[in-house]
């Protein structure tokens, strides 16, 4: 997205309502910004003000905005969702790995479904694309998302300069691997390494165990609603 002429991005705006504002909870390895918004309607202030001179893309988490969001129609009426989804055993021991007191909120996977389930309901149409499905398929599960939000797609924009984004600075510990990419890499594990990693790191912390049970089930009704690959290829 930070490829795309004429489309400004920006990083997790509503994090600071989440961490800073309303502190639910307490992330490591984030360095606040003092000139942020940190309030919900600031933040979404910002973002509608943004949108007036250029199209504005951003990426948060859902959990940082349910469910306030589905009862923002202003701010809903402007919006074209995406959902991009991983499997809970790669994406908990990912989060573990940089916050052992990540909390089950923190997964996300739930508050996904819910936001994704009350768009829908609302009239939206949002796409879910699986993290594993766009590292095997890039080109034409990328394609597939233009088309269905109304970019254009140019293959040249799934390579990149290693560069790091400016909005990237207060939590660049959290994207050390992807600041070394320059390109959508294939190098997913095998479900049968996935689980391995998984099965190590839940050993030592039940915990973990507990966060994939509760999880699971939202993860694979998304995955039942995510774009199909043989419609792609």
């Amino acid at each position: 997205m930070r490829e795309q002429p004429d489309l400004m991005c920006l990083h997790e705006p509503f994090m600071y309502d989440y961490y800073v504002h309303r502190a639910v909870s307490k992330m490591p390895h984030f360095d606040v910004d003092p000139d942020h918004p940190v309030s919900y309607a600031d933040i979404r202030d910002k973002i509608m003000g943004l949108s007036e001179k250029t199209s504005v893309f951003f990426k948060d988490m859902g959990y940082y905005v349910y469910p306030r969001l589905l009862d923002d129609n202003p701010f809903l009426e402007k919006l074209t969702s995406i959902f991009l989804i991983r499997h809970p055993e790669a994406s908990i021991a990912s989060y573990y790995k940089l916050d052992s007191g990540l909390t089950n909120e923190e997964i996300g996977i739930e508050a996904q479904w819910k936001l994704y389930s009350g768009l829908r309901d609302a009239g939206a149409n949002p796409v879910i694309v699986a993290a594993e499905d766009l590292q095997t398929n890039t080109n034409p599960i990328v394609q597939q998302v233009f088309d269905q939000i109304g970019l254009i797609f140019d293959s040249s924009t799934l390579n990149w300069e290693n560069k790091k984004p400016t909005d990237w600075k207060q939590v660049e510990t959290w994207h050390f691997d992807v600041l070394k990419s320059t390109s959508i890499r294939n190098d997913a594990p095998t479900a049968i390494e996935r689980r391995a990693k998984f099965d190590q790191l839940a050993s030592a912390e039940p915990k973990l165990q507990e966060m994939l049970e509760w999880h699971l089930p939202y993860y694979d009704l998304l995955m039942e609603n995510r774009l199909a690959l043989s419609s792609t290829q």
